[in-house]
């Protein structure tokens, strides 16, 4: 299950005022147009707890655990992956402050993968029957659980056809300045807290092909390069991209 660390959670009326939610809430906005504000939320008890800590490597739940919330990312980056039958690695994602893991154990009720800490992690968490009750009497929640669900089976598909190394980890890095950006960061200039490894399982290629990859892009102008810093330099990358993500918007 979602397991709870560090101090005892508190609700997120700690956050803000009585109006305002988290910047990062995943349904603020939802919430918002609707007319619903955290009060409201409150007398519905709906509670949304902050947990956490989590420490860098840490997992969240694991595979086969017991599904009981879904879970914002307020702070920090989380990783999935599952182990296959010969026992590698597969990295199914990384999700970033605002994107919500655990939607993927709706149908099972039990996660189908595992979540790591990939840096200090801090979640958001939503019981998922108070949610769900929720959404039976908010439309406005209930749209935008249907939307996360929708980004969420995307973001899975996004790199599944036959891309070169190039095009494949144009999307990745023009992906993640779209994500970014729509959570008010800068859509240049990207600190990437997973490891070269880590995004060469992920797209599917080999360490070094990323290594090059990176390489060639910064000789071309396209990006530069900072240990774990890139900087977007053009419009040029996105380009590249287009076949990829071509009429996708991914938050």
């Amino acid at each position: 299950m979602l397991r709870q660390t560090g101090p005892t959670p508190t609700p997120i009326a700690d956050d803000g005022d009585a109006f305002q939610f988290c910047s990062t809430c995943a349904f603020s906005a939802a919430c918002l147009e609707s007319g619903y504000d955290k009060s409201l939320l409150r007398d519905l008890h709906v509670l949304v707890e902050h947990i956490g800590p989590y420490r860098e490597e840490e997992h969240i739940f694991r595979e086969g655990d017991a599904f009981n919330a879904i879970a914002a990312v307020r702070s920090g980056t989380v990783k999935t992956y599952v182990i296959d039958a010969n026992g590698r690695e597969q990295v199914l994602g990384f999700y970033l402050p605002g994107e919500m893991i655990g939607l993927s154990a709706i149908s099972q009720a039990r996660y189908p993968c595992n979540a790591v800490a990939l840096d200090p992690v801090v979640l958001c968490r939503f019981s998922f029957p108070s949610m769900a009750a929720l959404a039976t009497r908010m439309p406005g929640v209930q749209q935008q659980l249907f939307r996360l669900l929708s980004e969420d089976i995307g973001k899975a598909a996004l790199l599944a056809g036959n891309y070169t190394a190039d095009e494949r980890m144009a999307a990745f890095l023009i992906s993640l300045s779209r994500r970014y950006a729509s959570r008010g960061f800068s859509p240049t200039r990207l600190v990437l807290t997973m490891s070269r490894t880590d995004i060469a399982n992920y797209l599917r290629l080999a360490a070094e092909s990323v290594s090059r990859v990176f390489r060639r892009f910064q000789d071309e102008g396209l990006i530069r390069v900072d240990r774990r810093e890139i900087e977007i330099l053009g419009p040029e990358l996105e380009e590249l991209a287009r076949n990829i993500l071509r009429d996708q918007a991914y938050n």
